[in-house]
């Protein structure tokens, strides 16, 4: 009697423990992004209010870029440092935001989207903390020809760390890529 007892505790441990096993199978793994990400609720004033009525569900893995109030306008540039690997040379380029700017003697576009200050992530959120260069970043777009290269192709933004180049490289074979800073707008 307590063999028969014993064996059905001991079928019943194994299906509980089975069934945790399967439980984790069955549940994606969390994503890791790289780059800073920032623990706990946003602060107050990264916070900005988003259009729409109701609850705001973003997308698996789609990212938002909310410019706070306080950056908004306040910045008007960055510099990017282009490196040719093969030369070794390397030029410095001061591009609007918003805007694109072709590589001189190559067929690379870039486009600069938002600048970032003091970038953090929030989730999906990507936002700045304040408007000092504590950690600064630039969403960008590189274009060899039709074809993007940076980030890969189905994502809108790739960014560029001036305090963490080795983050978000782009490979390509000859040119190299980074954020030096923002430059704030004047007046």
């Amino acid at each position: 009697m307590k063999k028969r007892v014993l064996a059905v505790a001991l079928c019943f441990v194994l299906a509980g423990s089975v069934s945790v096993c399967k439980k984790k199978e069955t549940q994606p793994p969390v994503p890791q992004a790289p780059g800073p990400i920032m623990q706990g609720p946003m602060p107050p004033e990264a916070q900005q209010p988003v259009p729409g009525p109701g609850i705001i569900t973003m997308p698996m893995g789609k990212s938002q870029v909310v410019v706070p109030d306080f950056v908004k306008g306040k910045w008007s540039a960055v510099k990017i440092i282009v490196e040719d690997k093969i030369i070794k040379k390397t030029r410095e380029y001061t591009v609007n935001l918003n805007s694109d700017f072709k590589i001189p003697n190559s067929n690379l576009k870039i486009h600069v989207g938002e600048f970032l200050p003091d970038f953090r992530k929030y989730g999906f959120i990507l936002t700045s903390a304040s408007n000092k260069p504590n950690n600064p970043a630039v969403g960008i777009r590189v274009l060899e020809g039709d074809k993007q290269i940076f980030p890969t192709p189905g994502k809108k933004w790739g960014w560029l760390f001036s305090e963490l180049p080795a983050v978000h490289t782009i490979k390509h074979p000859r040119y190299n890529f980074m954020l030096k800073e923002g430059v704030a707008k004047k007046g």
